[in-house]
């Protein structure tokens, strides 16, 4: 008995020996422990863990097969292969699915399309892509988005202009991308953007939920139940901000069904409206449940709010670090638009703002909104890269990493460089959705990236037109530990107005 607990010990020192010793000639990668697996170097850089995966891939060649705690089925691997998403996301699109686990950790999105499988997946995305395609919902996107910035941001960039007080862009970029959101797919203004800054329990709500799902693609499956179960910690939080979101759908969704009229109305282009209208001509609206209503707009808002407001808060950030990229910008604008105080009015104008496009693609590349993507092998496989996967293994696509790899933007990856997206003739560069992936690839692609851009054009021509922005001095920029790429601390900064002298 005493010498088989020697020799279990000295096979513990051996082996701690033996990873000592690979540690020193591979500092980045994480230390694979015995019992504990490579668990302790993730945990101690969680604050910083979509560079810390970005390290890894570049000391791995883009691939790495990460081990977790001993009997915990933790076993992840991580890639930024473009080959290996190509695949992944296109190429052998049937067996890699969201994967079992999937709707466990995203369990508040309920049944939505973004958890959605097979038929279920096809029948939703079939539908959201008729209504979405139309001209008539995308100008209207357009024009919410333009009214929501007269007559919520601007006032509030005005004031903090005059008084010369901080702002939060973040918090501003999330009110808008929040109210624009609710209007968009609900019909409903909660009319976040204005003066008070009133506090917004479903946005708080949705923070609360994004980590706590980071944290359970960290933390092994019985852990967080546990704290689910016991009410602690994280899961604490997911609880509460289930039944806030929940609260908060169910009021919009029951104010329509009251005010819901059969017939065309001037204002009824927000999707909740159509899906009921084209389930109305069915004769099955008082059939279908609420969860059904409910899931659906909550997986329309999610896809909007949050990579919206992310995307718009680093892109100024980019700007505000990067002032000769913002005059070339300006410049574009000035040539095609004319000139001060740019007022939307259709959206072929913003198709001249080509580099304002480049730009914004830049932002995407080097912060992405949503930094990976999770999926789960059917059957056995091998992927372009060599390293072959079990099924229902954990396939980590990080997307965040791909846009910090020399192998594949160049030595000036890190780089703010809106030029390398523009031609030799002056048109946008089109990548490849397997290289830039900020609007996923494959059959799961993002319906709304046309949508998406022109959101963003609006608010970002906007915006230049009238304003500088500076970063508050000492003010620390880090990405947030979470499925959406928000800044850690918020982006505080000063405005003052743009004069074309």
């Amino acid at each position: 008995m005493y010498a088989g607990i020697l020799f279990i010990i000295l096979s513990i020192i051996v082996a701690c020996c033996k990873i000592l010793h690979l540690r020193r000639e591979n500092k980045l990668v994480p230390t694979n422990w015995p019992i504990l697996g490579m668990m302790p170097g993730l945990l101690v850089n969680f604050g910083r863990v979509h560079d810390f995966v970005t390290d890894i891939m570049g000391q791995s060649g883009g691939t790495f097969l990460f081990q977790g705690p001993w009997f915990t089925n933790m076993e992840m691997l991580i890639t930024c292969d473009p080959a290996n998403i190509h695949y992944v996301l296109t190429k052998n699109f049937p067996n890699f699915p969201k994967g079992p686990d999937f709707k466990k950790m995203f369990d508040v999105l309920g049944d939505g399309i973004f958890i959605a499988e097979s038929e279920s997946w096809e029948n939703q995305r079939r539908a959201a892509k008729s209504l979405i395609n139309q001209p008539s919902f995308q100008e209207f996107v357009a024009m919410t988005s333009w009214n929501k910035v007269e007559t919520g941001l601007f006032p509030i960039l005005d004031l903090s202009s005059e008084l010369g007080t901080q702002v939060d862009m973040q918090d501003l970029c999330k009110r808008f991308a929040f109210d624009c959101s609710c209007i968009e797919v609900l019909g409903y203004d909660p009319g976040s953007l204005c003066h008070d800054l009133p506090h917004l329990p479903f946005e708080k709500a949705f923070e609360d939920a994004e980590e706590a799902i980071l944290y359970r693609h960290i933390l092994p499956e019985r852990c967080w139940k546990l704290q689910n179960l016991l009410n602690v910690g994280k899961e604490r939080n997911m609880k509460r901000a289930k039944e806030i979101v929940d609260r908060f759908l169910r009021y919009c969704i029951s104010l329509k069904r009251e005010n819901f009229n059969i017939t065309k109305g001037e204002n009824d282009f927000d999707i909740l409206t159509r899906y009921m209208r084209a389930v109305l001509e069915k004769d099955q609206v008082s059939d279908v449940p609420e969860e059904i209503w409910r899931d659906t707009m909550l997986n329309l808002i999610f896809a909007g709010k949050d990579t919206i407001s992310a995307a718009l808060t680093w892109f100024f950030w980019l700007l505000a670090t990067n002032p000769a990229e913002e005059e070339k910008i300006r410049h574009e604008m000035s040539a095609n638009l004319g000139g001060q105080n740019w007022k939307y009015s259709n959206m072929e104008e913003l198709k001249k703002l080509v580099y304002l496009q480049g730009a914004l693609c830049e932002s995407l590349r080097l912060f992405p909104p949503v930094p990976f993507q999770h999926k789960a092998p059917v059957e056995h496989d091998v992927l372009p890269s060599g390293h072959r996967i079990s099924p229902n293994t954990k396939t980590v696509l990080s997307f965040y990493s791909m846009g910090r790899m020399e192998s594949i933007w160049g030595k000036d990856c890190l780089e703010f460089k809106p030029g390398r997206w523009i031609s030799e003739v002056g048109r946008i560069k089109v990548e490849p959705s397997f290289k830039f992936t900020a609007f996923n690839a494959g059959p799961r692609s993002c319906l709304g990236k046309d949508m998406s851009f022109i959101q963003m054009k609006i608010v970002a021509a906007a915006v230049i037109s009238r304003f500088r922005i500076t970063v508050v001095e000492a003010h620390p920029i880090s990405p947030r530990t979470s499925v959406i790429l928000h800044m850690k601390q918020g982006f505080k900064v000063k405005v003052s107005k743009f004069s074309h002298v």
